[in-house]
Formats: structure tokens, sequence, C-alpha cells
């Protein structure tokens, strides 16, 4: 992964909303950014941005998947945890499944203190109280307590993947927040960025005005002569 999200564009995408990203990927042409039925694991955890690194699981065969060689140090789910890049949002692809766990509260701390961003899963977590607790923000479909060589088998480590209906390639840019996860393609997140925080600042003033009482005609969506207003009130 050779990503590199400058400071000042990762700044940004920490101040919008992923409803505001998505919404300027659409002008760009690109529908299906929002992965589907993912959410936080509280509400009250902390935002996520970050670049993308990738496993994927596919289901589990009972030759191969056991506590045994689960526990060895080739298996590629614990590999993940020790290579995914500090800084990066790891993902991890289920292809839906919660009948196991996609991860647990010790990986979770193990992730916290190498300095990952977070990670996300269209699967489930087991001890999500206890993840809740490390403080590291984790994203998932629902809660999945058994143990992952039940239905799991982790198959690739970096490489292009699905995750909750979305294509995410590694490096793409991930943002999480409460209202679900959203994927940038890597070589527009800086413009994604600025084209964002323009229309998180615009919705700012619009709420004010819709606050005293202003109509959203002619205000929102914007038109050209709010725009005009937009920019008088934010040079003040």
């Amino acid at each position: 992964m050779t990503t590199v999200l400058k400071d000042p564009t990762r700044e940004k995408l920490m101040r919008v909303g992923t409803a505001n990203i998505a919404n300027v990927l659409l002008k760009y042409g690109f529908k299906n950014v929002m992965m589907h039925g993912i959410f936080p694991i509280d509400v009250s955890q902390s935002k996520v941005v970050g670049p993308a690194y990738t496993l994927r699981f596919i289901p589990a065969r009972e030759d191969l998947d056991n506590m045994t060689n689960y526990s060895r140090d080739d298996n590629l789910h614990r590999r993940a945890i020790e290579e995914c890049p500090v800084g990066a949002v790891l993902i991890i692809d289920a292809f839906g499944c919660t009948k196991a766990s996609s991860m647990g509260d010790m990986m979770a701390a193990r992730l916290k203190y190498r300095g990952i961003s977070g990670v996300i899963t269209d699967g489930g977590y087991r001890d999500s109280p206890a993840i809740l607790d490390v403080g590291l923000p984790c994203f998932q479909k629902h809660n999945a307590p058994p143990a992952t060589p039940i239905a799991l088998h982790p198959i690739a480590l970096n490489e292009p993947v699905g995750c909750a209906g979305v294509a995410v390639y590694p490096g793409d840019i991930v943002v999480g927040d409460g209202d679900g996860v959203v994927v940038i393609p890597q070589h527009l997140v800086d413009e994604v960025a600025d084209a964002a925080l323009e229309a998180f600042e615009y919705e700012e003033f619009a709420a004010l005005e819709i606050k005293n009482g202003r109509s959203i005609f002619g205000l929102f969506p914007a038109t050209e002569e709010s725009k005009k207003e937009y920019t008088l009130w934010k040079s003040k």
C-alpha cells in the first residue's frame, strides 16, 4: 500500500460527514460508495479515516479450519493484525457472514497499540463491549460471538475485496462515522475532500438560514444566488 494521506486532507475528511462525501462522489459518477448495512459498534466511538488494508475470508472447511491451524503464525487472519500498516483502516471482507467473528477484543487491542486507525467488516465481532473499551473505532454488520474457524477461512491479504456491496481497493480512503462507511478512490481523495468540506460549510450556512425561518426553496440545494450569499457570509 503506497497511499499517503496528506494531513490537511485527513483533517478535512475528519470534519465532513460520509453523506457529504457520497454526494460529492456522485458528481464524479460514483454511485456505489456507501457500504450497505454497516454501522459503528457504538455511536459514541470516534470517526475513522485512513487508507484501506484488506483481509478476505471465504467459508471455512473442516479439514483446514480448526483452533490448531488458527493458532499458527502464518494464519492470514493473525498476520493481518501484525502487518496492517500504521494509520490504515483494516477492511475485513467476511462475505456478509456473521456465523463467526471477524475479530475480537484481543486483536482490537493489538491494532490499537500498533496505531491502526480502525476496522470495518461486513461480518461481526465478538466481545463488542470490550472492543469499545479498547477505543479502536470499529464498524460491523452485527455482533458475531462464535469463534472464527467455525465459519471463516482467511484467504488473502491486501487485495481488492467487496465489503458490504462496495469495491475496496488497497489504498482507497475509507471514512466511517455515525451514518456508516464510505469509500473514496485513492486518486480522487484530495479533490473530494475539498469539495465535501465546501458542501459541509455551505450546509452550516443553510442550517442557520432555515433556523431563522427561511424556506429551502432557493437555498437547499444551493443555487447560484444562495452560493453568493454563502460566500458573503463566509467572508464576514
